[in-house]
């Protein structure tokens, strides 16, 4: 988990429910955030692009967040139709209260949604605004909710345990992703929960109650969403005096885990009134990979403790490196390390004190530099700049810097200089490349 996870608390209902909650940022705005029961309390802040949505909410608002009653951190505690709508809403204010906000923004997710509209339509008083995303006031189809989805399309609740966990309602590309959804979901509710929250979602009806709402509402869905789809975020708007709807790009319907970006722009420019300045996923890097060479035949000589006593000093010691040259260290594996800097001569620099650093340990690396485009990640970075920096690498020799011509170009005027290695054909880049040696 982040170490920027905030810590987990208790606030006890006045039926004697306890209520696992979480706040982080200061904000002048509060914002409750009631997500839909499958995202985690704790767990979302081990995936990037979630801990990230977090905190970009949290720069502007105090973003309260709690596991509904029955799931997750919470206590968990039977369902019945009616009375765990009641409890849930009654829980907002419970929260509310225990972090002391008098008035908050209501954010409303799947079927955090339904609360979040009985909220803001039964205390106007303590709700500013209410964002609702990608939710409904009715799942299931009839003739007056053509775009909901028919009952019989997944069978029974019960059918449903034969596949539950499955990754539904998103695009879920990564497996480490899907993954973590599986086990989320498993986390948040046992297979008899689950079963309990589905049929409750059948029958739940909220149609009657979105006239009564005057507050102004933010209404986002995704475009293409084939879970809930668009057509129910359009009916809230509809039938919501006053509503705005905005249709984001992406077929995700957990937002958390989709282009998180757009969504939080228009909470921001709603309820703050400015819209934030572009944020780019995307930057100018200058990546170092560097790796130990020999290492296989180096432990089996010395032994596995003599070793990684040895590799926990070089380690730290390109670390101060690291610091030094004003390098951001993304990952460690194994004897590689992979750095990124704001300028290919700081990096370049940094590989000739690494070499030396290893030659007095009695170690050769390779390494490579490279200059390029790369995605931000929350703490970690991708895209094909990442992946030329690797083959750079893989190309060079015992105690060898190789670099691209891009870095050889942004360094001129240096004073660094550069044998030409001639032209090399990367694994899985397209075209040959020049790549050069730091003299």
């Amino acid at each position: 988990m982040e170490r920027s996870a905030p810590e987990t608390q208790y606030v006890k209902t006045a039926d004697g429910v306890y209520i696992a909650y979480q706040v982080v940022g200061e904000g002048p705005i509060d914002l409750v955030m009631l997500d839909g029961w499958v995202m985690p309390l704790e767990a979302r802040w081990e995936l990037p692009v979630v801990a990230s949505a977090l905190k970009r909410l949290s720069s502007f608002a105090r973003v309260i967040s709690f596991d509904k009653r029955g799931v997750g951190l919470s206590d968990r505690v039977a369902f019945a139709f009616g009375s765990t709508l009641e409890e849930w809403t009654d829980d907002v204010a419970t929260v509310m209260r225990a972090v002391g906000s008098e008035r908050a923004v209501v954010f409303g997710h799947h079927d955090g949604g339904w609360p979040a509209m009985l909220f803001a339509a039964a205390h106007p008083e303590r709700a500013s605004h209410l964002v609702l995303v990608n939710t409904t006031a009715r799942i299931a189809r009839d003739e007056e909710n053509q775009w909901g989805i028919p009952p019989d399309l997944f069978g029974s609740p019960a059918d449903l345990i034969g596949t539950y966990g499955a990754a539904q309602g998103m695009v879920l590309v990564p497996d480490e992703l899907r993954a973590w959804w599986s086990r989320a979901r498993r986390h948040q509710a046992s297979p008899s929960t689950f079963v309990s929250l589905m049929e409750l979602q059948w029958q739940v009806d909220l149609r009657w109650v979105l006239p009564t709402i005057n507050l102004p509402t933010l209404v986002v869905h995704s475009a293409e969403n084939t879970f809930w789809r668009v057509g129910h975020g359009r009916y809230l708007a509809e039938h919501i005096d006053g509503a705005t709807l905005v249709e984001v790009p992406g077929t995700d319907h957990h937002w958390q885990l989709g282009d998180t970006g757009p969504v939080v722009e228009e909470v921001e420019a709603f309820v703050t009134g400015t819209r934030p300045a572009p944020v780019s996923d995307r930057v100018l890097a200058t990546v170092l990979f560097t790796d130990i060479v020999g290492s296989t035949p180096r432990v089996t000589a010395m032994g596995d403790r003599p070793w990684g006593d040895l590799l926990d000093r070089y380690e730290a010691a390109v670390r101060n490196e690291i610091t030094r040259h004003k390098g951001r260290e993304i990952f460690t594996k194994g004897d590689e390390f992979l750095v990124t800097f704001d300028g290919p001569a700081r990096a370049v620099r940094c590989a000739q004190a690494i070499a030396e650093t290893a030659a007095s340990f009695d170690l050769a690396v390779r390494s490579g530099v490279h200059t390029g485009e790369v995605e931000l990640r929350g703490d970690d970075v991708a895209g094909i700049a990442v992946h030329i920096g690797a083959r750079v690498m893989s190309a060079a020799q015992p105690g060898e810097i190789l670099v691209s011509r891009t870095v050889t170009d942004l360094t001129a005027g240096s004073g660094l200089r550069f044998e030409d290695r001639g032209q090399h054909a990367l694994k899985g880049v397209e075209n040959e490349w020049q790549l050069f040696a730091v003299m």
